[in-house]
């Protein structure tokens, strides 16, 4: 949706996160100023109950086009104009990576390169064989190596003969990735592109010296968490676990013998994970989050329960690390996101199991007018949103190269239910 004012040229871009407990869209507005800089500002943020997805993927397709729909209409009546394209995370245990490295012959006869070169060599990477029934989401060029000469980041301009670059490959189920776009388009709307929830984030919540210097984001959500590890300017390492605050909700609802509902309201009001000299007589009255009669509840049993499944997830983030060579090796440290990094005590609790710095992350240099800005829950929204600016904008060359063009099926898939939407 353009909308052009009598000065500036106007873009609207949204980020549409359909996550396992809620679906979260983010709209910004673009601004191509006169002095030819743009300007970025969060107009709108949604979040709605999410229906039809579990562990990241979509289960139900009926019920996840109920929870997007209903996310779009709210989001529409606070923008004023209709939400046509999106660009939409995906996420999900079944995201794998894998290394690859694509060689070319630079073209021109005096061998300078060229971007036409750059992209072809990205392009002879994607060439990989991915494991079956498995389709490339993003091609993220980590490094160039021009006649033997290694470690080059930007290798246009220079001098060769033989152009090689090493990436990351991330794919995802093409089943998973159908079922997802399937539940856009039924909706109504043009997907721009799918991008990986944990990449979105990670462009908003890090600056570019942490991603030089060594940095993971770690994005604990609903039934998900996602890592992503930087190192050098690049991406090294990136994963997703089948385990998520979903999880800490079921622990309180078998230790406190409660309901869901209630655990997750003890959750959110008296989660802690650290136990910060409680004694014996530290007591919440569960009838004090809805329940029914007065039970009460030792503070040292929460701590204790959260703690222990927090625990796990942090160790399970350890083994990825590991698996990246990077364990106690970040200098930047640790960035939590997502709606589970709320959980007090979360940062203290890292810093002990990871032996890392450990911090909160907050989207850099965004406005908005929304308060939610500020909540790790819409990091990947508000990621998604940046992600598009950033292409908008023209971006960086390696920007503009993570971008993947939506599969020819998926293509299909979206004229067959433009076809049967009245």
């Amino acid at each position: 949706m353009n909308v052009l004012g009598k000065k500036n040229h106007v873009e609207l871009i949204t980020g549409l996160d359909i996550g396992s407990t809620a679906v979260r869209i983010a709209v910004g507005k673009l601004s191509f100023l006169p002095n030819k800089s743009t300007e970025l500002q969060i107009i709108s943020t949604v979040e709605v109950q999410s229906d039809g997805v579990q562990k990241g993927v979509i289960n139900s397709i009926e019920e996840a086009v109920s929870s997007v729909s209903h996310a779009l209409e709210k989001t529409e009546r606070i923008v004023g104009v209709p939400i046509e394209h999106a660009w939409v995370g995906i996420s999900g245990s079944h995201i794998s990576s894998q290394e690859s490295r694509g060689v070319v012959a630079v073209a021109k006869t005096n061998g300078e390169i060229g971007p036409e070169d750059v992209s072809r060599a990205v392009e002879a990477a994607r060439t990989v064989a991915t494991p079956l029934n498995y389709e490339i989401l993003h091609v993220l060029p980590r490094s160039y190596i021009v006649d033997g000469q290694t470690g080059i980041k930007d290798p246009v301009g220079m001098t060769g003969i033989r152009l090689e670059v090493d990436t990351q490959i991330i794919q995802g189920l093409t089943s998973h990735i159908k079922n997802l776009t399937k539940t856009v388009y039924r909706t109504g709307i043009d997907i721009d592109d799918l991008v990986l929830s944990i990449l979105a984030s990670g462009e908003v919540i890090v600056t570019p010296k942490q991603k030089d210097l060594g940095v993971a984001v770690v994005n604990i959500g609903g039934a998900t968490t996602s890592i992503v590890v930087y190192e050098e300017g690049d991406i090294i390492h990136t994963a997703v676990l089948p385990i998520g605050s979903i999880h800490i909700t079921n622990d309180l609802a078998i230790g406190l013998r409660s309901s869901i509902e209630i655990a997750e309201k003890v959750k959110i009001e008296f989660g802690e994970c650290v136990d910060r000299n409680l004694n014996k007589k530290d007591f919440i009255d569960l009838a004090a989050v809805g329940s029914a009669t007065s039970e009460p509840v030792a503070k040292k049993k929460i701590v204790e329960y959260i703690g222990a499944r927090l625990e796990e997830i942090l160790e399970k983030v350890d083994a990825e690390l590991i698996k990246a060579g990077r364990s106690h090796l970040l200098p930047a440290g640790v960035i939590f996101t997502g709606g589970g990094a709320k959980i007090s005590g979360l940062v203290e609790l890292a810093k002990n199991v990871l032996g890392l710095p450990a911090s909160l992350g907050f989207p850099n240099g965004i406005m908005g007018i929304s308060d939610k800005i500020n909540d790790p829950s819409f990091s990947t929204a508000i990621g998604l949103v940046r992600w598009g600016a950033q292409i908008k904008e023209g971006g960086t060359k390696k920007s503009l190269s993570l971008v993947k063009n939506v599969d020819k099926v998926a293509s299909r898939v979206k004229n067959l239910f433009k076809t049967l939407i009245p």
